[in-house]
């Protein structure tokens, strides 16, 4: 099964933990769904999964408080489907009516390396070399299918693939509990995704993360 390692940073991150309602709050490190994320901003086929196993923490964990403006509503489904029925509609959103100001406790110059393995999906039949070398290629080069993010899309991630001739990084001499962590989501039922967890410790620098199948719900 082959292994890759990326490299990414960037001066905000927010890992948002999902037990805060109101107010976005940051995990303290990158969480394994927000690595997979950025695995499959360059590449994602219905054919391929990704599996997070490792996350190293390259910077000190610093923090920063921000007020933002954040947007309280969406367009609705059905107005988007009566619109597509009848050829035109209002689907347009009025920022100033729908603005709200909300406090954030976010990450600042975050920088990690991330580790995952590459597998084919469950009945994939195609050859796995073949995306392989597509990440390879497509990771060495800077390309990506969106922008990849660090937690929330407006902190875009820089990344860069880590190859037998990067330059070594070595993680923060930091060990502590970070508690638990949201691991990713449980598709079984796509109409309602169940959240995951696992106990999550850093040591020196380092979190393993398990097996998806070992996080509880």
């Amino acid at each position: 099964m082959p292994s890759f390692c990326l490299e990414v940073s960037g001066p905000f991150a927010c890992f948002t933990r999902p037990e805060m309602k109101v107010e976005r709050v940051s995990y303290d490190v990158m969480t394994p769904s927000s690595a997979r994320s950025i695995f499959e901003a360059i590449l994602w086929k219905p054919a391929i999964r990704w599996r997070v196993h490792r996350i190293e923490v390259l910077k000190p964990i610093r923090w920063i408080n921000l007020r933002r403006n954040e947007v309280s509503a969406v367009v609705s489904t059905r107005n988007v489907q009566q619109a597509m029925a009848a050829g035109s509609g209002q689907l347009a959103l009025y920022i100033e009516d729908e603005r709200q100001q909300r406090a954030g406790y976010f990450l600042r110059d975050v920088a990690y390396r991330i580790h995952a393995d590459l597998s084919l999906a469950p009945g994939g039949n195609e050859p796995l070399m073949k995306y392989t070398e597509m990440f390879a290629r497509r990771a060495t080069k800077g390309q990506c299918v969106n922008q990849p993010y660090l937690g929330c899309r407006e902190f875009a991630a820089a990344f860069s693939l880590v190859t037998p001739d990067t330059p070594s990084a070595t993680p923060i001499g930091e060990t502590r509990e970070l508690g638990w962590m949201l691991h990713d989501l449980d598709f079984t039922h796509p109409s309602d995704p169940q959240p995951r967890f696992f106990n999550a410790k850093m040591v020196a620098g380092m979190i393993e993360v398990p097996p998806f199948e070992e996080a509880r719900g």
